[in-house]
């Protein structure tokens, strides 16, 4: 019976790791955010990589990444985040590039909030560059 529950809370947790969705972790900036437009997901070919998303709140804007576990499970992490609030034309606010490897990353504060933005978030890898941005919210 006890092989048989192991090997159940195994198969539950790496069908956690296939998956599980990005959930933020806190803000260092603010702990009131709230976010906003859809999720948008950076994708190579079929595979989801990672999420991106975009949060308002203390008055500003912030975007973030987040990795996928099944990405890191399959290609370690040899890889730079990247993320930002974009505004038109070709503009942006709070640049911010993570650590090699860092899994996750907050963009610093955007004073957007009266203009048109998205999140844009970058996995930059030894031999990939993806991305991708959220729609746009007014």
């Amino acid at each position: 019976m006890r092989k048989i529950l192991a090997a159940a809370a195994g198969v539950a947790a790496a069908a956690t790791l296939l998956t599980g969705t990005a959930q933020a972790e806190s803000n260092q900036y603010c702990d009131r955010l709230t976010q906003i437009g859809s999720t948008a997901y950076v994708k190579n070919y079929e595979t989801t990589v990672a999420s991106v998303k975009q949060y308002k709140g203390c008055g500003k804007n912030f975007s973030y990444i987040y990795v996928w576990d099944q990405w890191i499970a399959s290609h370690g992490r040899d890889f730079t985040l990247r993320t930002h609030i974009s505004i038109r034309p070709n503009n942006s606010r709070g640049y911010t590039t993570g650590a090699r490897g860092q899994r996750e990353l907050w963009g610093s504060p955007a004073d957007t909030l009266d203009v048109c933005t998205r999140a844009h978030g970058e996995v930059d890898g030894s031999s990939y560059f993806l991305f991708a941005k959220t729609d746009e919210r007014c």
